[in-house]
């Protein structure tokens, strides 16, 4: 797919509205737009847990393919599921498995959990926490939004399986849960 973007100040959005991918103009406040503002933002922060990650790792190129992944995302959620728009491109829930595979990956250096663990440790398990906590906002706007209009269902499990990544891969940062910081009840 060949993309070019010639001028980014379009000037289209100044009344408070935007474009679809079927041309369709909504409000920059719909369910939809919320939505696809969460995946930018989970993407963003995606790219700064990358800074944590070392170039060549697997985990740099796993959190690559992510972003990527987030991308496709968003593409799929900007066409609306109509008639019009079947022939429009889907992520599929293939995605689902390789995400579960990799938290299995990681998983298995991890000893099991005895109790929460609060975000931090390290800078970099930090970082994966706020990603967790993010995709859980996205996938509660994308719930919200899928309870007025259809959704691809994969798209609802992707951002399930993407905190739980993000949660194992806090641990990993940390030493794979040797430097967790544990919950203790006041």
């Amino acid at each position: 797919m060949s993309i070019r973007i010639d001028k980014v100040v379009t000037r289209g959005g100044d009344g408070g509205q935007t474009s679809l991918g079927d041309g369709q103009r909504v409000s920059k406040s719909s369910l939809r737009i919320e939505a696809m503002g969460c995946l930018d933002e989970l993407n963003a922060v995606v790219g700064l847990v990358r800074t944590q990650a070392r170039d060549g790792t697997p985990v740099n190129d796993h959190l690559k393919q992510i972003q990527n992944m987030l991308f496709d995302m968003g593409a799929d959620l900007c066409q609306p599921m109509t008639e019009k728009a079947d022939k429009a491109r889907r992520i599929e829930s293939k995605t689902v498995i390789w995400l579960e595979q990799q938290i299995a990956t990681l998983q298995e250096k991890q000893a099991p959990l005895t109790s929460f663990v609060l975000p931090g440790g390290t800078a970099a398990a930090a970082w994966a926490h706020l990603a967790r906590t993010q995709a859980r906002t996205t996938e509660r706007r994308m719930v919200a939004l899928a309870e007025v209009e259809s959704l691809n269902p994969s798209l609802l499990k992707i951002l399930n399986r993407l905190s739980d990544y993000f949660f194992v891969l806090a641990r990993h940062f940390n030493s794979d849960g040797k430097e967790d910081i544990l919950w203790t009840p006041s």
